[in-house]
């Protein structure tokens, strides 16, 4: 999670808490809104393991799904 939290600090000039605070809101809106399956799996990938693989992965679907095609 801290790699998302700085992500978004240094998109958004926010301070630590407040990139925190909008991390922890997005992610746990996702798993609430996903089926069970994806939605168990976002602790796991933003936890650790191979986190760093599978958020590029998951932060490009997601970019596809909101209309950014990089």
């Amino acid at each position: 999670m801290d790699q998302i939290v700085k992500l978004v600090r240094e998109k958004t000039g926010l301070g630590e808490d407040q990139a925190r605070t909008a991390v922890t809101t997005v992610l746990d809106f996702l798993k609430a809104k996903l089926p069970a399956p994806v939605a168990g799996q976002i602790d796991s990938v933003v936890g650790g393991g191979h986190a760093g693989d599978t958020l590029g992965q998951a932060g490009s679907m997601l970019g596809g799904m909101f209309g950014n095609d990089k």
